[in-house]
């Protein structure tokens, strides 16, 4: 063939894009428009081409990013685009376990919206969803208070930044957190937040997790990025767990709620042999007596009744001036008879809160504290050794440590416990040389 009948490569390359090229773009063109004119039509047939892979579920790795500037981070951020997938609403969450196990995941589930999103009611609707999916995917824990405290005993990378950062030092106000309380009472009854679809994570606009380039992006809710695994692990099929029970006992907690007394907080360090009373199975077995909101201010078995817990199972009392610490434990007697789970806090007259969260004085200052469990056996009390000097020291309650908490920044824009900009569920890494920075971008 002459010089001069050899196609020139740039005629080559033209030709190529409209025979292969544009087609190809019209079909993705087509898709796309499918997608966005049936998206419930489109869900359902990728959901029935799913197949489960052979590989077990993604790691659930400590958090980390990268060490970029919230400019630089913003730009790549805004570089990844959303994923053209139908995005469909997760299925409601109805909680299943008891009526205990109920109350500690509300107040949990509570404690992340709060602590995340602040008091914005938008912001804690979508952390109580991310939460949820994570509890119905087997990558995850299988409580709701699992997820929510996934990695608390590191001091960087847990899941959730509030239970490892500091910020539980702080306590919101009591309206605060009843709405919090609310929300998610609601997303474990079954109210699905649909903006975030089946999202696993999520993190502000101006950090850069290692993982945000390797999940689908689906959605953002003001300043802040929703993502979902990529392939079948991201499908609704995944998503499969239902509500497990057996919710832990988060001592975390305690100060915010009372289905979460009888934690760390309270426990002594070394294990406590009970003191001489009716055995919690005994007690359990006993005819209940009802105490109702009717009763709060009155006097029950020689106390003054101060708070009843939510879940009926946790009462907060004055004890009388002059009586006996030995009988202190009697009240088990009267309030925790009939009930397989119980626990009672009580201060000293003049003393005791009349409403919670409890803050870290009022904690400090509790004078006698019972609690037991019939299923498992546990079965304390506990003395405050520092107002009542007891001779067995695995009597004595564990000593609380104040915390300082950190003081609120002067153009903090929310009334809640963090800023909004706080709402992130990652760490900042040290800054790294270009080089290695570079590197973990690839």
């Amino acid at each position: 063939m002459k010089k001069s009948d050899t196609p020139h490569p740039l005629a080559m390359a033209f030709w190529a894009l409209m025979f292969v090229g544009l087609p190809m773009g019209v079909a993705g063109w087509d898709s796309r428009q499918s997608v966005r004119a049936d998206p419930s039509g489109f869900a359902a047939r990728a959901e029935g081409r799913a197949v489960r892979p052979p590989s077990p579920p993604p790691p659930v790795e400590p958090v980390a990013v990268y060490a970029l500037d919230a400019d630089r981070a913003r730009a790549l951020n805004a570089a990844i685009p959303f994923s053209r997938l139908a995005n469909p609403p997760a299925r409601p969450f109805l909680f299943s376990g008891s009526e205990t196990d109920l109350a500690r995941a509300v107040d949990c589930l509570a404690a992340a919206e709060i602590y995340e999103a602040g008091d914005d009611a938008v912001g804690e609707q979508a952390v109580a969803q991310v939460v949820l999916n994570r509890a119905r995917h087997p990558a995850f824990p299988k409580t709701v208070c699992g997820v929510v405290f996934q990695g608390q005993e590191r001091r960087t990378g847990c899941q959730f930044t509030f239970s490892c950062d500091g910020a539980l030092a702080r306590t919101p106000s009591p309206a605060a957190w009843e709405r919090a309380r609310a929300i998610a009472r609601a997303a474990l009854a079954g109210k699905v937040f649909a903006p975030v679809g089946h999202a696993t994570h999520y993190h502000t606009n101006w950090v850069v997790p290692y993982w945000s380039g390797s999940l689908d992006k689906i959605g953002a809710v003001g300043t802040h990025l929703f993502f979902r695994w990529r392939g079948w692990w991201g499908t609704p099929p995944a998503f499969r767990r239902g509500s497990a029970g057996g919710e832990p006992l988060i001592g975390r907690i305690a100060k915010l709620s009372l289905a979460h007394q009888g934690g760390e907080d309270v426990l002594p360090e070394s294990g406590a042999q009970p003191v001489e009373t009716i055995a919690a199975s005994a007690l359990a077995a006993q005819p209940k007596q009802a105490i109702g909101e009717a009763m709060l201010g009155r006097t029950i078995a020689g106390v003054r009744l101060a708070v009843l817990g939510p879940d009926g199972t946790s009462f907060l009392v004055e004890l009388p001036r002059g009586g006996a610490p030995d009988q202190w434990p009697d009240l088990a007697r009267t309030f925790c008879a009939g009930r397989p789970e119980c626990r009672i806090m009580a201060w000293r007259a003049g003393g005791a809160p009349t409403k919670i969260p409890l803050s870290d004085g009022q904690l400090e200052t509790m004078s006698f504290a019972y609690i037991h469990n019939s299923a498992s056996g546990l079965q304390r009390a506990l003395w405050n050794c520092a107002q009542t000097p007891r001779a067995n020291k695995a009597e004595c309650m564990r000593q609380r440590v104040p915390t300082a908490a950190p003081a609120p920044s002067a153009d903090a824009a929310l009334a809640g416990v963090r800023r909004k900009e706080r709402f992130e569920t990652v760490k900042i890494a040290p800054v790294e040389s270009a080089n290695s920075t570079a590197t973990r971008t690839n």
